[in-house]
């Protein structure tokens, strides 16, 4: 279970340190960058994409650092449950602009979340 929470970690880890280039490429160029995927970020202005994407990079951090370095691994379960909340909003924004079809990805990464949450708060918890 252990070594699937890591995996699972390193995974979202990734996912997140990708989407944190919100925080460097101009909004114009995100929303061409992944066809309609990415047709989202032109409801959002460029200071809440700055925002979502230094979420993105904290929570990458968030995931592996506290654990892998033994200092406060508590925040791996807060920044776990945090990714929850992210990416339930990303699939809320997703389905308020009728992208059905683009939801697959938001509902996968936040079952993965809840797993890791669930996880490091539960049974294999670093503070156990």
């Amino acid at each position: 279970m252990d070594l699937a929470l890591w995996i699972v970690a390193g995974l979202m880890a990734v996912v997140c340190l990708t989407g944190s280039a919100k925080m460097f490429v101009p909004r114009e160029k995100l929303a061409v960058m992944g066809g309609t995927a990415t047709q989202w970020v032109g409801d959002f202005h460029p200071g809440a994409l700055k925002a979502i994407g230094a979420v993105e990079l904290l929570a990458a951090a968030g995931l592996i650092l506290p654990a892998a370095l033994g200092v406060a691994p508590v925040l791996v379960p807060l920044a776990a449950t945090g990714l929850v909340l992210l990416f339930a909003g990303a699939l809320t924004t997703r389905l308020r602009r009728g992208e059905r079809a683009t939801t697959a990805g938001d509902v996968v990464y936040l079952a993965l979340a809840l797993f890791l949450a669930w996880g490091r708060f539960g049974p294999e918890s670093f503070t156990g």
